[in-house]
């Protein structure tokens, strides 16, 4: 039985915006809405001002609330 779940591996993996609005093809803009708006994937700043990272199984998880939304 086959599925169609990310490899175990890259689950934990820390994605940039910029690596999650190229995969989900939306903008910029579109991300900083979701964020604005607490509507997109769980998300954290790795520091006071640092980066924001999105896990892969965050991501992941998300995306199969959008599916069934």
């Amino acid at each position: 039985m086959a599925t169609n779940r990310t490899p175990k591996s890259t689950r934990h993996e820390w994605l940039t915006v910029e690596e999650v609005c190229r995969e989900l093809r939306v903008s910029r803009r579109a991300w900083d809405r979701w964020r604005a708006n607490r509507t997109g994937p769980k998300a954290v700043r790795l520091a006071r001002n640092g980066p924001i990272r999105i896990r892969r199984d965050w991501l992941d998880a998300w995306l199969e609330t959008q599916e069934s939304a």
